[in-house]
């Protein structure tokens, strides 16, 4: 029976490439598992529960992909091939062409390419039909089976093609496709071009095709004898209506959140599917906080949050409930400082020396980490760029789905930017690359920063550049210039400069570092920022601005945040270091600190008066029972505080851990209310100031 439905049955095509998807995807999900097997901590209970569930999602996908090749086979038949047929049909396209040319519905000067493409393509189905019919029955069933060959092999080769393309995705960021992955399909050309920088694609692509070929020879006779086989409509309609209800099922039925059967965020990852866990991604682009989260009355979660946010030098400027606006005041005079700041690519803390690196990756970080203000327990907000630079520049926590970085109608909102540009600062963002990339341009220059790309570097003074953009010592040279002219401006300065090189494919100019850049390994693309920043340092010492300058140096988000537990404390830590030798002492500052609270800290020190409506505070005000910290995946919402760890997720789930900051394991606790209403209110108040518009700069401006 089995033999005869995948050889000898009219919808054999069908059922082989469902079967070969569901192949390909449980192989996929064994490589995984066996990969990183020693990181798994994985138990025998949930090995099954990891292809039981996988199994699921892996027919819920192939039943999508064999959806075309279902209705080909259902609809196409020999009727068209008759006398009656052939006349029928004829007489339709007579028709559809007549009622084209006679009457008003389409212009008959065809001055549209789409009027012109619908008439073409009417004109060309009729000769096919006409071309098919004189060439005899034989020749019509070749046709059908070419084309069901063509296309089996095409899906079969997509399939490999997307099986590789996880595992380099898995191995990046040990999870299945995700709201990551939705962003790399945004941005093909510089992921693309990641892409071959980084890998063999020529002997990738040609195993692929020896593969699907080897699979498509095995299925090719099945294809073949399929088209001859003879099968009466109202059969094919009742077979083809039993196999779209599988779809159906997945559709209205399937849960996505299904795969979240364990405590071991590695086996949840393990059980999901690829291709259905990117749909998924997808359609969460935004998730409404308030639908798919634990809430609390907004009177009271905004009473929280007054409570929270109280210090005494800050002041609420309203009455208003959901007005969250302070007057921070200093005793002292106002600093007006040049502030530059260096948000690192993917600079995990534990690439320093200092926090137990061996390797002596970052001899300049870690000499500068002497000579300035240290912090040892910072936490990034999220896992991407965007994430770092919403936290650095918004100073909110993050919301839940896309970074608002990348949302449309950001702008005019309350931003470090525009506290300094109230003050009379000239405010840069700086980036070595393309700055249209994750939105940046858009999102900055909206929001009173001037945006210096790229674009702004003559090709003769790029030393090296790969698809991300310049090299990091480029990029500070750019910088640099930008300082000088705004020195010579005669106004003080506030520059946040992105660098890009500590991101794969990990390469850089050759003869700066011991490490040479042919390796494209980690380590020398993160020792390399370190060669640059160092460079940048001392060039910058010669400068008649230094000795006027705070440098803030800083990681947008770790290299890696995968791990068993589903928020492992050890992705999010990060280093930062607050250096200007002429103007701070050395310490190390050694408080729970967020990555929100940087924008609020560097005012502070400057002690600026001015209306805040960051979430972050100044870590110098805050006192030991507020010290927290924000760390977040597209749909996990992380809140630390007092040793603990609180986690929301969709369908208003809040689970409650002792974390291990030192190997990113987490206990199970019980809830404690007090501060699961902490987390709840910080987010939720956070989206929907953003939801109902309120987080914006005007008050900042409205004296002028």
């Amino acid at each position: 029976m089995l033999k005869r439905i995948f050889t000898q049955h009219k919808y054999a095509p069908v059922f082989l490439l469902a079967a070969i998807a569901i192949l390909i995807s449980v192989c996929t999900r064994l490589f995984f598992m066996t990969s990183m097997w020693n990181e798994l901590q994985i138990s025998a209970s949930q090995i099954w529960g990891v292809f039981f569930i996988g199994l699921l999602y892996d027919i819920i996908v192939s039943s999508f992909i064999i959806i075309p090749f279902i209705l080909q086979i259902t609809f196409t038949n020999n009727f068209i091939y008759t006398n009656k047929g052939r006349i029928i049909t004829a007489a339709f396209f007579i028709g559809l062409l007549s009622l084209l040319f006679f009457t008003n519905i389409f212009p008959a000067d065809f001055n549209g390419d789409l009027y012109k493409a619908v008439i073409y393509y009417i004109i060309f189905r009729f000769l096919a039909f006409a071309f098919l019919y004189t060439m005899g029955q034989s020749f019509r069933y070749k046709w059908r089976s070419a084309v069901l060959k063509i296309f089996s092999f095409i899906v079969i080769f997509l399939l490999l093609f997307n099986a590789v393309s996880e595992y380099f995705f898995w191995k990046e960021f040990g999870a299945r496709y995700n709201f990551i992955a939705v962003d790399y399909l945004v941005y093909t050309n510089e992921v693309i071009g990641n892409i071959k920088e980084s890998y063999p694609i020529s002997t990738i692509l040609s195993i692929i095709f020896l593969l699907a070929t080897i699979l498509y020879v095995l299925a090719r006779k099945a294809i073949t004898k399929s088209v001859y086989i003879p099968f009466r409509f109202i059969k094919r309609c009742i077979l083809a209506l039993s196999l779209l209800i599988i779809p159906a099922i997945g559709v209205f039925i399937v849960n996505p959140q299904w795969k979240n059967f364990s405590k071991n965020n590695y086996a949840n990852e393990l059980a999901g599917n690829g291709i259905y866990d990117f749909v998924q991604a997808y359609k969460s682009n935004e998730l409404d906080f308030y639908k798919y989260y634990a809430t609390l009355p907004d009177s009271t979660a905004f009473n929280i949050m007054r409570t929270q946010l109280s210090t005494p030098n800050a002041v609420f400027t309203s009455n208003d409930l959901f007005n969250l606006e302070r007057q921070i005041t200093y005793p002292e005079a106002e600093k007006k400082m040049n502030v530059i700041m260096i948000s690192v690519e993917s600079l995990s803390g534990s690439f320093m020396k200092a926090f137990g690196n061996k390797d002596n990756i970052t001899p300049q970080l870690d000499s500068l980490a002497n000579e300035g203000i240290f912090f040892t327990n910072l936490y990034a907000s999220g896992t991407r760029t965007v994430r770092g630079l919403e936290a650095l520049s918004l100073g909110i926590p993050p919301s839940p789905g896309q970074s608002i970085v990348k949302r449309p109608d950001n702008g005019g909102l309350f931003s470090l930017g525009a506290v300094f540009k109230s003050k009379g600062y000239i405010t840069q963002f700086i980036y070595g690359g393309y700055g249209y990339f994750d939105n940046m341009n858009t999102f900055f220059s909206n929001n009173d920063y001037d945006v210096i790309d790229r674009t702004a570097i003559a090709a003769k003074d790029i030393h090296y550049a790969n698809i991300w953009g310049v090299a990091d010592e480029d990029l500070f040279t750019l910088a640099l210039n930008t300082m000088d002219d705004n020195y010579k401006k005669g106004k003080p300065f506030f520059s946040q400069v992105m660098t890009v090189s500590n991101h794969r494919p990990y390469t850089y100019p050759d003869g700066r570092i011991d490490i040479p850049p042919s390796t494209q390994s980690r380590d020398g693309a993160v020792k390399y920022t370190d060669f640059a920043i160092g460079d940048f340092i001392k060039r910058a010492a010669s400068k008649p601005w230094f000795n006027n300058t705070m440098f803030v140096i800083v990681a947008d988000h770790c290299a890696a945040s995968s791990g068993s537990a589903a928020l492992p404390v050890t992705g999010y830590h990060i280093p930062m270091i607050i250096y200007s030798p002429k103007n701070i002492l050395p310490k190390k500052e050694e408080r729970l600190v967020s990555q929100i609270d940087i924008a609020p800290t560097i005012l502070g020190m400057l002690n600026f008066n001015y209306k805040s409506k960051f979430f972050g505070q100044d870590i110098s005000h805050a006192s030991a029972e507020n010290q927290k910290a924000f760390i977040s995946t597209y749909q996990g919402l992380g809140f630390i505080t007092n040793g603990q760890l609180i986690v929301q997720s969709p369908l208003k789930k809040i689970k409650s851990y002792q974390p291990d900051f030192i190997t990113g394991n987490a206990t199970d606790i019980t809830n404690t209310d007090s501060l699961v209403q902490k987390a709840i209110a910080y987010y939720q108040t956070a989206s929907w100031l953003i939801k109902n518009k309120k987080y914006d700069s005007k008050s900042l401006f409205s004296d002028r």
